[in-house]
């Protein structure tokens, strides 16, 4: 039986482990020589030695492909495709980036056609397209729904869509009366797996985890927030003090369309209770015939709540020339979660420390003075919190930079 003194990968409850290069080196170096009858040159500018580095190289990698498989098989560190494998397994698909929605009102002369794909542009210079086509009537309007071509939480509040970008023989203004339905960023790994874990709620009803589970669940929704009023009185929940009558359910919603929300909600709630919210959609129980019975449901449509930023970081000569602008990005990737972290949420308490840290990496010669935040441009709190009708938002023009 061959024998070799390269040391092995070993796995146990810690985890996997891998050997040194330089163990390999040598076990290779050990092998060759026995090979040979011994006494062989060791020095690795030598042919042998040449070979040895390059079996070393090779085995290295096949170790850390190796290692890579082992810990990707584990829900908490998976990432990429074995992430979304495992996601699979419940039944889970990684939520892809969208774009912000919103419908805008084209008003021209009466009968042009404006065709799926046409342009419009914001006030802040995103680039909006038509998602289906439309046919300006006699009163000399018609709604049509845009979508964002930039991917991510882009504010759209209302009149904001107010440019033709690309003309139209006809079409003569574009203006959306209310705000658009903000997109978001491709889920990361964190936010998905936080996804998995919730979603094994989703196996029971009734309970306020399997309502929530649900519409995370559900395309386009990008988080939501369930609650009881279990007492005798009306409660003000939250931040925002959101009044809830006694013995009330409370769901609050962002992203997604009214179908797919009440779709989820009557999966999982528990028959009878009231609700409470800015929004209704009426769904039929499908499970009877023809005339089936309906149910109006009921939910709060999350505000967006844009939070600010000051940033002091200690003025030198080593800082790159575009700090202010990466500082920017990074805060809202921390924000967001697209940097591997968990994202600010409805009715969540925002710090300041988990952003020290990735400004910090940016590079070594960025000294972070202090970091404050807040719900206007002052940004002068240690600690925000959304309410619980609030989804907490950010832009890079939200984060001030002031070298000192």
């Amino acid at each position: 039986m061959a024998t070799t003194n390269v040391p092995a990968v070993t796995f146990s409850t810690a985890g996997v482990s891998l050997p040194n290069e330089t163990d390999i080196l040598s076990g290779l170096m050990a092998d060759i020589d026995a090979a040979f009858g011994g006494g062989m040159n060791p020095d690795i500018t030598t042919p042998q030695g040449q070979l040895a580095q390059s079996l070393a190289a090779i085995i290295g990698n096949v170790y850390n492909n190796t290692a890579w498989l082992a810990n990707n098989l584990d829900p908490d560190v998976a990432s990429g495709r074995m992430q979304d494998a495992i996601g699979r397994i419940y039944y889970l698909d990684r939520n892809p980036g969208t774009g912000t929605v919103v419908t805008a009102t084209c008003r021209g002369r009466s009968n042009t056609v404006i065709p799926a794909g046409s342009l419009a542009q914001d006030a802040n210079g995103y680039l909006y397209v038509s998602t289906h086509a439309g046919t300006i009537p006699r009163n000399g309007q018609v709604d049509i729904q845009f979508q964002c071509q930039t991917i991510g939480p882009i504010a759209c509040p209302a009149g904001n869509l107010s440019r033709i970008y690309r003309n139209i023989d006809g079409w003569e203004s574009i203006t959306n009366q209310a705000a658009g339905t903000e997109g978001g960023y491709t889920e990361s790994r964190s936010a998905f797996e936080l996804r998995r874990k919730e979603s094994v709620a989703i196996n029971s009803r009734s309970t306020t985890h399997a309502i929530r589970a649900q519409l995370l669940s559900t395309t386009g929704i990008v988080d939501a927030y369930v609650w009881d009023n279990i007492e005798g009185a009306t409660v003000e929940h939250g931040a925002s003090k959101y009044p809830v009558p006694a013995g009330y359910q409370y769901i609050c919603v962002a992203g997604g369309n009214a179908a797919d929300i009440a779709k989820a909600i009557f999966q999982k709630r528990n028959a009878g209770i009231p609700m409470v919210g800015d929004t209704e959609y009426t769904v039929e129980d499908e499970q009877y015939l023809e005339p089936r019975p309906t149910y109006t449901l009921k939910w709060v449509t999350a505000k967006p709540k844009p939070v600010y930023f000051k940033i002091k970081i200690a003025k030198n000569n080593r800082i790159p020339g575009n700090a202010e602008e990466l500082i920017r990005a990074a805060v809202v990737d921390a924000f967001y979660g697209t940097d591997g972290t968990s994202r600010a949420r409805i009715g969540a308490r925002i710090l300041p420390g988990k952003f020290y840290g990735p400004v910090s990496n940016i590079d070594s010669s960025i000294e972070v003075q202090s970091i404050t935040l807040g719900f206007d441009s002052k940004a002068d709190q240690t600690a925000v919190t959304a309410g619980a009708d609030e989804r907490p938002t950010i832009e890079t023009a939200n984060v001030s930079v002031e070298m000192i």
